[in-house]
């Protein structure tokens, strides 16, 4: 008989900006206690959004539902210039859990912009980074919605200098198989000076690339509306997994996706707690699953400062 084992992705789970967002929501409502708003969700993970609503955290989608003076956290995200406008306008007090990668994205813009550039933003549209990024220029970014958004682009006068930047959570290989198609549309088109995927968002989906050819299932913890979780599922697949699944809790799988399976890779996506990947071990080793092997292919040691005001006091 063969034996079931489960390859357990490292690094996996929360990355330095989800654990510095998450947590400016916890000292903020320590500090200055319940309600504290959170300007969509802080992170695109259920089980956090839930478990901070219960300790007093109200969430919103836009900035005019939160009360005149009250505080109001800008999510891991980021957001426009238009958002901080209209968070003064009503004299909130706000507090910015922008992760700093996304905060380097955004200088980008206003830097390239300066220099006249214009830039090919590749990005998921609707997702809130795309807003927020090319909120910072919108004449003069141009959205790149996967392989088919380069044919949807304008064509730019012969002098025009053009670059390309991108969202953090994007598939590694998707990103340059767009900037290929890009670069021939384009030919002078211009690299970013450093790459803006994000090291968390890469070393996950090396870490699953690593596992899923040894794999017949892959099960991602993560949320729906994550986008660095969905691209683990698809880099699994394209990497040799034969099913790929993605799943909030342990209680979503289906027991008949273990059929036939010998070897299940499990990872998480960067805005996701152990505790949610552990619930996952537990159920699968009630069904034989409880030899759990770790493979990691990269150590992290990042960690981003709270915002200044939440900071302990210097003695």
């Amino acid at each position: 008989m063969s034996e079931k084992k489960i390859l357990l992705a490292a690094p996996r789970g929360y990355c330095a900006g989800v654990d510095r967002a998450v947590e400016t929501v916890e000292k903020a409502l320590e500090k200055y206690g319940a309600p504290v708003y959170v300007r969509k969700e802080i992170v695109h993970n259920r089980y956090v959004v839930d478990s901070l609503a219960e300790r007093g955290a109200v969430f919103v989608d836009e900035t005019d539902e939160v009360p005149e003076g009250s505080h109001l956290v800008f999510s891991a995200h980021g957001v426009s210039p238009a958002v901080h406008e209209e968070a003064a306008a009503l004299n909130l007090q706000t507090l910015d859990a922008t992760c700093p990668l996304v905060t380097k994205v955004h200088n980008e813009v206003k830097r390239f912009v300066r220099d006249g550039y214009q830039i090919l933003f590749i990005g998921h549209e609707g997702h809130e980074e795309v807003e927020g990024t090319m909120g910072e220029a919108p004449d003069h970014t141009h959205l790149v919605d996967g392989l088919e958004g380069v044919d949807t682009l304008p064509d730019f006068p012969a002098d025009q200098p053009l670059i390309w930047l991108s969202q953090t959570t994007l598939s590694v290989d998707e990103t340059l198989e767009i900037v290929a198609a890009l670069k021939r549309r384009f030919p002078d088109l211009q690299d970013p000076p450093s790459d803006d995927i994000c090291y968390a968002t890469q070393n996950r989906q090396v870490a699953v690339k690593a596992i899923a050819p040894k794999c017949e299932l892959m099960i991602v913890v993560g949320s729906q509306n994550s986008s660095n979780s969905k691209r683990l599922v698809e880099v699994a697949l394209d990497a040799g997994a034969d099913a790929g699944h993605l799943i909030d809790f342990a209680h979503q799988i289906d027991d008949a996706w273990l059929e036939g399976v010998d070897t299940i890779g499990i990872s998480s996506g960067a805005s996701v707690p152990e505790i949610l990947v552990q619930d996952v071990l537990k159920y699968l080793a009630e069904r034989g699953y409880g030899d759990v092997e770790e493979v990691t292919t990269a150590a992290e040691t990042i960690v981003f400062s709270l915002p200044r005001v939440l900071r302990p006091a210097r003695t």
